[in-house]
């Protein structure tokens, strides 16, 4: 399993440990990643995802799974994100028809 948020497409990075001597080797930075039951509003189910801490927190901020998937670009989901956004986006299109 990579090391991948699924929601932000952040990942591992690479630098450099510094000792006081300014001696430097090789490192990773890993991402915070969580494995996260989030609820879809829109679909009415649970999904579970494997996402860092700083995106939960961003899913909160605006205001649930749907909410965020909808403004996200599609550029940086992961596949399972993209069908959760395209399934989330026919839902509410085809509740807003019926609603009309």
């Amino acid at each position: 399993m990579s090391r991948i948020c699924e929601l932000t497409g952040k990942a591992v990075m690479s630098g450099n440990n510094v000792s006081h001597a300014n001696n430097r080797t090789r490192r990773r930075f890993l991402p915070n990643l969580v494995r996260v039951t989030l609820i879809s509003e829109a679909l009415n189910q649970n999904v579970r995802l494997r996402i860092s801490a700083n995106a939960l927190r961003s899913v909160e901020h605006r205001g649930g799974l749907d909410a965020f998937l909808i403004k996200a670009d599609a550029a940086e989901l992961s596949q399972r994100a993209r069908l959760l956004k395209k399934q989330i986006s026919k839902k509410t299109a085809e509740e807003a028809a019926a609603a009309a």
